[in-house]
């Protein structure tokens, strides 16, 4: 690395991707709403996600290619660190507003409605004769009896998938500091293929909800409690997997070193995070 860049915080070119995303971003939401709405098919939403792929591949791009042309220094690995840290808090209060819907309607709601404690006007007054057990379609039955998902069958594999992906990303690391580069590879497509064989998974549990026990985001508070959270972490999954598929191709072209190797503890970061929210899933969502 040059003088220069040691010495000199690197401040990128006038960039079009921030004016490219929004574009995106905007046709996306555009397009969504009035498909939701029956207004027009789903053409301006696909145009929007084209985008904002257009802009990820491009911007994503130019930056892999100026951390390679040895263009950033500490200071700019420091500001990475930075913004990654800032993101995951975000995503932490992310799913906290989540878990806090759910623990609200299980301690509070749902038990007022059924006339405990200071909600017996509550219920008295609101659904007489609802009975505030959980989990719970709500008051009018909404959507039908419904069964739950046991927690020992296919979320406590993937418990157990989630828990060895984080060892292997682990390991991963490990063999990048030590400069093993087969080894590095190697844990990473493990790491991958875990991640999908999660997302498959869940979504043969999703199939067995619908079908099977007729539980659906249409039954009542806890109907839409599980699915928008467990959902929403098979977003994340989908998306954490994406990302380290991304950095394994970029291990076997040869990037990262010891020294620097943000990119690669970002993402590695980022999946600990979804390890760590899925535990809390199993515990709250499935077991209790």
């Amino acid at each position: 690395m040059s003088e220069v860049t040691q010495n000199h915080y690197y401040v990128p070119h006038l960039a079009k991707w921030p004016i490219v995303g929004s574009i995106g971003l905007t046709l996306a939401a555009v397009g969504g709403a009035l498909y939701l709405n029956g207004d027009t098919g789903p053409w301006t939403l696909y145009a929007g996600l084209a985008v904002l792929i257009y802009m990820m591949f491009g911007w994503f791009g130019e930056v892999i290619a100026e951390s390679e042309g040895g263009l950033y220094n500490s200071q700019v690995d420091t500001s990475f660190r930075m913004g990654m840290i800032w993101f995951i808090f975000s995503e932490v209060m992310f799913f906290a507003v989540f878990f806090g819907a759910l623990f609200y309607a299980r301690v509070f709601s749902v038990p007022w409605l059924g006339g405990e404690g200071s909600g017996y006007a509550t219920g008295a007054l609101l659904w007489q004769g609802y009975e505030g057990v959980w989990p719970t379609n709500g008051p009018a039955n909404l959507g039908g009896e419904f069964e739950t998902i046991p927690a020992f069958g296919l979320p406590l594999i993937n418990t157990l998938i989630l828990l060895t992906s984080g060892l292997t990303v682990t390991l991963a690391h490990h063999a990048l500091k030590k400069n093993n580069r087969k080894a590095l590879v190697g844990w990473l497509l493990a790491t991958v293929a875990l991640g999908f064989t999660f997302v498959y998974l869940q979504a043969t549990e999703y199939i067995e909800a619908y079908h099977e026990l007729n539980l659906t985001l249409g039954s009542g508070i806890y109907g839409s409690t599980f699915f928008m959270l467990t959902g929403f972490h098979g977003l994340h999954v989908t998306l954490g997997a994406i990302m380290l598929l991304v950095i394994a191709i970029r291990a076997m072209r040869g990037h990262f070193t010891p020294e620097h190797h943000f990119a690669f503890e970002a993402v590695a970061w980022y999946w600990h995070f979804v390890d760590v929210v899925w535990l809390a899933l199993f515990i709250f969502v499935y077991i209790l």
